[in-house]
């Protein structure tokens, strides 16, 4: 299940991993309070609270993104899908962490994403969320899924120390 979260990922060697861990999210804007419960408690486990507050801004953002403007308007599972529309995937390789948020939605993040538009436009209430992943994080991007799976995958790559 993993293979589609790493297509447009940097490479990475497939034996240095060390961690995954994936939830479902419902789609309610309150399941980024139970994303960030879940970030501190996978990092916890993989010794690396000292990464919480970066990666719990940034795995806010990008499920906040998912439920905002991934989601049609009727976001209840569609009949025979078991599982809520949107999922947080944390993948840990010996020098790297990434955070991947699949969404069923295959149009581009955020619409056009330009840091210096919306540095100009700072005291606007929203519309910063995907400036503060490229600030947060070492580099992000996103990719469709592929094959006869729908929507995309937006990820977060953090650089670890050995």
């Amino acid at each position: 299940m993993l293979e589609p979260l790493r297509q447009g990922l940097p490479p990475v060697d497939p034996t240095a991993v060390s961690g995954s861990a994936s939830c479902a999210l419902p789609a309610r804007l309150e399941a980024v309070r139970g994303a960030r419960t879940f970030t501190r408690s996978t990092l916890a486990q993989w010794g690396l609270d000292d990464r919480f507050d970066d990666v719990s801004l940034v795995v806010s953002e990008l499920v906040t993104n998912a439920l905002r403007h991934a989601l049609p308007d009727d976001s209840r599972p569609a009949p025979g899908e078991s599982e809520p529309p949107v999922r947080l995937h944390l993948m840990r390789w010996s020098t790297r962490l990434v955070c991947a948020v699949r969404d069923p939605s295959e149009d581009r993040p955020g619409g056009c994403f330009a840091p210096e538009a919306t540095e100009r436009n700072s005291d606007l209430e929203s519309g910063r969320g995907l400036f503060l992943v490229d600030a947060y994080s070492d580099s992000w991007g996103w990719h469709p899924l592929a094959g006869r799976l729908t929507g995309k995958v937006v990820w977060a790559l953090f650089a670890l120390q050995d």
